[in-house]
């Protein structure tokens, strides 16, 4: 099961997302209405997301649509940066910057800690 937590930090401009486990398309779908929710509330072109993915798992071949559909609305909401904070994990990397360049994210960073 996939957990997810936003936060809004309206001071700093950044919207912080913490994503943990491994997300079925159930918890992708909720992250995407809750995303939504959150990023109605300001102009996320003035924004920095940043994902905290350290205990997030590869996603399985059944949820790398929904990955791809987090990316497609974090380009179209038109963020700043989009910054993936990761573990150390080849394969993860690997993950996020195929789907990043399947989905033309551009503005994107991955950071291994």
């Amino acid at each position: 099961m996939g957990i997810f937590n936003f936060a809004t930090n309206a001071a700093d401009q950044k919207l912080n997302v913490q994503v943990e486990g491994t997300m079925s398309p159930e918890d992708a779908g909720r992250f995407i209405n809750e995303y939504n929710q959150i990023i109605s509330a300001f102009d996320p072109k003035q924004y920095e997301i940043i994902l905290d993915c350290k205990t997030l798992n590869v996603s399985s071949k059944d949820t790398l649509p929904m990955l791809e559909q987090c990316y497609i609305l974090y380009k179209q909401s038109g963020f700043k940066k989009v910054t993936f904070i990761i573990a150390k994990s080849p394969v993860l990397k690997m993950q996020l910057s195929r789907v990043a360049r399947a989905t033309k994210l551009e503005n994107y960073e991955i950071i291994e800690a």
